[in-house]
């Protein structure tokens, strides 16, 4: 598990209960581990949070071994939806806690060597997207 804070990372620590699981404090646009050290990674409510969200998913591609997967759950405009008012919203949104206009194509055409698997609507009549990626091999 990732966070760039401490505060959260403490938060989680109770959670994670019997998991085989190590906290680490850093920045998903610079992640600290190796080329290709996992099968898979989450990206949960991240990308809509970060400046850079094209960043942390080029980071996550480099993370993750060939023929791994990184599942997806965020807030995502799909390309050529309008959403005036998430739009017009965004910049407020994005000063508080998130940004409402991140078009989840935009961000995967400028990440080479992932491919989409599944794209689901979640949650909030589709707002949120359940998302599977697959790095080629």
């Amino acid at each position: 598990g990732l966070d760039l804070t401490r505060a959260m990372l403490a938060r989680a620590q109770p959670r994670r209960a019997k998991l085989d699981l190590e906290l680490v404090q850093g920045d998903s646009q610079r992640l600290p581990f190796r080329d290709g050290g996992f099968d898979v990674a989450v990206l949960h409510l991240i990308l809509a949070i970060v400046p850079d969200p094209v960043l942390a998913l080029q980071e996550t591609a480099r993370v993750v071994k060939p023929g791994g997967r990184v599942l997806v759950l965020d807030k995502f405009l799909r390309a050529g939806q309008c959403a005036p008012l998430r739009r017009a919203l965004s910049p407020l949104a994005a000063r508080v806690a998130t940004r409402l206009d991140v078009v989840f194509e935009e961000v995967l055409a400028a990440v080479e060597g992932l491919e989409l698997v599944g794209d689901e609507p979640a949650l909030a009549r589709g707002w949120f997207r359940r998302i599977e990626l697959i790095k080629a091999a």
